[in-house]
């Protein structure tokens, strides 16, 4: 016998409502995962956010931030027992987006310590956040949306701890994807192209590479938080209900 199945939401512009929902956005200080954060907190929810400097104060809107309405923590992600020691404002949690990530470029990722510390921010901190989150995901019957990177499907040659770490990031996605559905959470990801950022500068300020690059863009343009943030949306929505374990590319067509 077919079991039966859920109402299917419509496509009416309310399903992407937020109102009384709980949001935490981990490297949500500035970047990608800031517009994901704003976005969420236009769309009513009560969003809280992680970064690594001691104060919001201290993130300024020249440099990408916009911490109004928010709240804030500061989290270094890269030291587990950090994670394990933060005490959230609330008792469930309907969204939890990751979203943190470092690079370290002039090949200072052939180093061992370089190595280890960007797969330790990129790769572990996401496994550990699940975990940490996983009771306040279970009872709000929440999802999880992990930002990794078009970078894990291809080779990345002066950056191989990032590649790698966005690499893991995606397999992560769809191991916990399977795990943690019994539990009701939903566990999706994006896979960002070239977007404007602090972590991009390398490229976006660089008109040859910058260039080169664009013309691989089947849209012929770098991408903004504001489109990662839509696809965050999407996913963290009940439009998403029957989507679990997959990574959505928002790279303007690059890696088609």
């Amino acid at each position: 016998m077919q079991a039966a199945c859920p109402p299917s939401p419509s496509a009416d512009p309310a399903v992407l409502r937020f109102d009384g929902r709980r949001v935490l956005v981990v490297g949500g200080s500035s970047g990608i995962g800031n517009g994901v954060a704003q976005a969420f907190r236009a769309a009513g929810a009560d969003v809280h956010v992680w970064g690594t400097r001691a104060r919001a104060e201290d993130y300024r809107p020249d440099e990408g931030s916009d911490l109004s309405g928010l709240g804030f923590s500061q989290v270094d992600v890269g030291d587990a027992q950090a994670i394990a020691a933060w005490t959230p404002p609330f008792d469930t949690l309907d969204v939890l987006v990751l979203s943190q990530g470092i690079v370290e470029y002039g090949r200072a990722e052939f180093g061992d310590a370089t190595f280890r510390r960007v797969v330790e921010v990129n790769l572990n901190s996401v496994m550990s956040c699940c975990m940490h989150f996983q009771p306040a995901l279970k009872a709000a019957g929440g999802s999880v949306v992990v930002i990794s990177s078009i970078s894990g499907y291809k080779s990345s040659i002066g950056n191989p701890a990032y590649a790698a770490s966005k690499a893991g990031a995606i397999s992560l996605t769809r191991t916990l994807g399977a795990a943690m559905a019994s539990d009701g959470i939903r566990v999706n990801g994006i896979a960002p192209g070239l977007v404007a950022t602090k972590l991009t500068q390398a490229t976006t300020q660089h008109p040859k590479r910058l260039a080169s690059t664009l013309q691989r863009i089947p849209l012929k343009r770098v991408g903004t938080p504001q489109d990662i943030a839509g696809v965050a949306l999407f996913l963290a929505s009940p439009l998403a209900a029957y989507v679990a374990g997959h990574t959505i590319p928002v790279d303007g067509g690059l890696h088609a």
